[in-house]
């Protein structure tokens, strides 16, 4: 999948785009910025995803000549476009905050500096990489919150919108914290734990529960987990699973791994489930939960004291249901001239829509204990000196005298391309997530991750940076 030529997965206005800069010899040096408005789902946090992905599209763009001919046959290329663009390779630089950081609404996620014809081809793959799995990441992350430290399994294929959303959003999966998917694919290709036991069709493809139970038993001695719910939890399932127990694993010194609830009262079910299974001297039983569950769902059934270990999340997480869409957008944010990056600003009505300009680091601030106080914007070359109070500027309250006192800071972006060439190291899917949830447990405030009215990270600025913006403002309102 990752050898897939994805160049011509644009939108055409890019293409026309280029070929005006084309005909008007008009390539200059570029920045374009990827950033979003605001977290989805009403979060306090995002959590960004789809670096890797991104990699692998720019080490593999190049237009084929099944491409070229397929644009010849549009009749609005020139054939000296045509001719450009059956050589075209990415020779410019990308920065970007690594996979797994979690990041905030206006900071800068991505930076491309490049050429304006090569910065614009890549602008709506890069979106559509980075959008879907930070999406799928953050709501996964809220998921797992959620669940207090109870395990998530990845079961949303079926329902995902089609392959690649389902195998991407996987990844995505992992990387907000589940501990293994449904989806095979996607175990083969990211190297990650699949999971999984049989369905209700099984069971009744057999006479009775119990003989369904006992032949899925002998096949799975060591990891038998039984579907419970298919004719009645408590009358039926769980009497059969622990008579499956005593009589088919223990002669074979084994024990019944677990058992899922696919529907029902799921709190109700599982406190009963429970206590059958322990007085039947089977403490050490899983019970699994299943069935159209989120964050909202998993938290009112631990607040019930739902005796549940897991949980099997499908269509609410590889979907994103409550947030569909995750809106990074890709901006520009200066252009090359006389040697020397000039800031561009999109002015809007809406103040949200007002862009950060210019050539710009972003740092994560961190207090004496290690947790994340705020994140500062910067210019590019400035120095940003913390070993003493440091003065920032609240965008949202400029007239507030602030200082970073006793802080540590950390440069967020890193180098990933350098003249088109790759110098980045990609961690593994598992460094990433174990990153996730350092950050989470370590760096975040828990007043950020709650799901109602959870607290708004700063996004500060410093004084000289919030000057050039305010300047640039006023400038383009002459």
């Amino acid at each position: 999948m990752s050898k897939r030529n994805l160049t011509l997965l644009t939108d055409l206005y890019e293409l026309t785009m280029m070929q005006g800069y084309y005909e008007k010899g008009q390539n200059e040096n570029v920045i374009f910025d990827v950033f979003f408005r605001q977290n989805p789902c009403n979060n306090g946090y995002s959590v960004c995803a789809g670096l890797d992905q991104v990699i692998d599209y720019i080490k593999n763009l190049h237009f084929t000549y099944d491409d070229v001919d397929y644009l010849r046959g549009l009749g609005i290329f020139k054939e000296d476009f045509l001719h450009y663009l059956s050589g075209f390779h990415f020779s410019g630089d990308i920065y970007a905050i690594p996979e797994g950081t979690v990041v905030f609404p206006k900071e800068p996620l991505l930076k491309v500096v490049a050429p304006i014809m090569e910065a614009q081809l890549v602008e709506t793959a890069i979106l559509n990489i980075i959008n879907h799995q930070s999406l799928i990441a953050t709501k996964t992350s809220r998921i797992v919150f959620a669940a207090n430290g109870d395990g998530i399994m990845e079961f949303g294929l079926r329902r995902a919108q089609g392959p690649d959303a389902g195998l991407y959003g996987a990844r995505a999966a992992m990387i907000g914290g589940c501990v293994g998917t449904s989806n095979v694919l996607a175990g083969q290709m990211f190297d990650v734990p699949v999971m999984g036991t049989h369905a209700h069709s099984w069971i009744m493809s057999f006479p009775d529960e119990y003989t369904a139970f006992k032949k899925y038993a002998e096949t799975y001695p060591d990891g038998t987990v039984l579907l419970i719910d298919t004719y009645d939890v408590l009358k039926s399932g769980v009497p059969n699973a622990i008579r499956i127990a005593k009589e088919v694993l223990e002669p074979m010194g084994k024990r019944l791994k677990g058992v899922r609830i696919d529907s029902g009262d799921l709190a109700y079910l599982s406190k009963k489930t429970r206590k059958m299974l322990d007085d039947a001297g089977l403490t050490d039983c899983q019970i699994v939960a299943s069935n159209s569950l989120d964050e909202y769902t998993i938290s009112s059934l631990i607040d019930q004291g739902g005796c549940i270990d897991s949980f099997g999340v499908g269509e609410r997480l590889i979907t994103s249901k409550s947030e569909p869409v995750f809106g990074a957008v890709y901006k520009i944010s200066a252009v090359k001239r006389d040697g020397e990056y000039q800031p561009r600003i999109k002015v809007s009505e809406n103040v949200e829509k007002i862009t950060n300009p210019g050539l710009k680091k972003v740092y994560r601030i961190y207090d004496e204990t290690g947790k994340a106080v705020a994140d500062l914007i910067g210019k590019y070359d400035e120095e940003i000196d913390l070993s003493k109070p440091f003065r920032y500027v609240d965008p949202v309250a400029p007239w507030r005298q602030r200082t970073f006192d006793n802080c540590t800071g950390k440069e967020l972006q890193v180098p990933i391309f350098k003249d088109g060439k790759l110098v980045y190291e990609q961690p593994s899917l598992e460094e990433i997530r174990s990153y996730v949830n350092q950050q989470m447990k370590e760096e975040m405030w828990l007043e950020e991750q709650r799901f109602e009215n959870p607290h708004v990270h700063y996004l500060d600025m410093t004084p000289n940076y919030y000057d050039m913006k305010m300047e640039l403002l006023y400038k383009m309102q002459k």
